[in-house]
C-alpha cells in the first residue's frame, strides 16, 4: 500500500516556485501573526488568508492592487482605514470577528471597491447598530452576499428609503413617467388625482381638503371662469398696390377682429 502511494504521489505535477511572480496563492493562517508582512512583491498574487491570527493592525503597503480574495477574519483589527482602498478589484473580503468599531469609516474605505460581491462583517462591535445592515447595502450596491446571506431585493428597496428620503420623495410624486403636480388653487379634488399624487395618507388629507374646498365654496362667491382670447387680421381691407393707382377712389380701412369666448 505506501509504495502504491508513493507512486501516485510521484506522478502529480509539481510546480516549483522560483520567482515572486509565480505566487498567486498564499496562505498564512494560524500561523500567530502579530502584523501583516510585506507582501506587495507578488505582483500576480489573487487570494491571501491571513485569518485566525493576531493581527490588529493593516497597512497599505501589504497587498497588490490585483488581489481579489482576502481573509481577515478572526484576528483583532481595530480599523482599515487607509489600508484597503486600493484593492479596487477586490471580490471577496472577509472581516468578521475583529474589533473594529467605526462603521461609517469601514464602510468609506470599501467604496472604490466596485466587483466586491462578498463581505462579511458580523461579530464587529457596529454591527450592534440596528440600521448596520440596511447602511451597508445602500452604500455597498455591488455586494450580493452579506455575512454569509444573499441578499434580498426587498433588503434593497427598505435601505434605499431609509437613507435616500429626498430621491424617495421624488420618487413617490413620479406617476407613468412624469410628476404628478398638485391640483390648482379652486379645483376640488377627485379620486383622479387622488391616485396621482402618490403620497403616504393621502386619502385622508385628499378628504380633508374636499371638505374645506366644499365649505369655502358656500362661504365665498363662485371663482370666475377663464377667458379665451384670440384676434384675426382683416385681409380684405389691407391696401394693395392697385389702390396706388387709383386716387380718386378710398381706400379700405384695415383692422383686427377680437373675439372672446367665456
Amino acid at each position: 500500500m505506501e509504495i502504491y502511494k508513493q507512486e501516485n504521489e510521484d506522478r502529480l505535477p509539481k510546480r516549483v516556485i522560483q520567482r515572486d511572480t509565480d505566487v498567486t496563492h498564499l496562505h498564512l493562517a494560524r500561523r500567530g501573526l502579530t502584523y501583516i508582512p510585506d507582501l506587495s512583491r507578488f505582483s500576480m498574487l489573487r487570494c491571501v488568508w491571513l485569518n485566525n491570527n493576531k493581527i490588529r493592525e493593516v497597512s497599505r503597503a501589504s497587498f497588490n492592487c490585483c488581489l481579489t480574495e482576502l481573509h481577515l477574519q478572526n484576528n483583532d483589527i481595530l480599523s482599515i482605514s487607509g489600508a484597503l482602498r486600493h484593492l479596487t478589484c477586490l471580490q471577496v473580503l472577509l472581516l468578521f470577528n475583529n474589533q473594529m468599531k467605526c462603521l461609517e469609516e469601514t464602510v468609506s474605505e470599501l467604496k472604490n471597491m466596485q466587483d466586491l460581491h462578498t463581505l462579511s462583517l458580523y461579530l464587529n462591535p457596529f454591527t450592534q447598530d440596528p440600521e448596520y445592515h440596511q447602511y451597508v447595502l445602500h452604500h455597498l450596491p455591488s455586494v450580493r452576499f452579506l455575512d454569509r446571506k444573499e441578499v434580498k431585493q426587498e433588503e434593497r428597496r427598505q435601505a434605499f428609503k431609509l437613507f435616500s428620503i429626498e430621491r424617495q420623495r421624488v420618487l413617490d410624486t413620479i406617476a407613468f413617467g412624469r410628476r404628478a403636480l398638485p391640483p390648482p388653487t379652486g379645483r376640488k379634488l377627485t379620486s383622479s388625482t387622488t391616485k396621482q399624487a402618490g403620497h403616504h395618507g393621502s386619502r385622508k388629507r385628499c378628504a380633508e381638503s374636499m371638505s374645506n374646498s366644499h365649505s369655502d365654496n358656500q362661504e365665498k362667491p363662485s371663482v370666475p371662469k377663464s377667458i379665451i382670447q384670440f384676434s384675426v387680421m382683416n385681409w380684405t381691407g389691407t391696401s394693395t398696390s392697385q389702390w396706388n393707382h387709383l386716387d380718386g377712389l378710398s381706400k379700405p380701412a384695415s383692422g383686427i377682429l377680437t373675439v372672446k369666448l367665456r
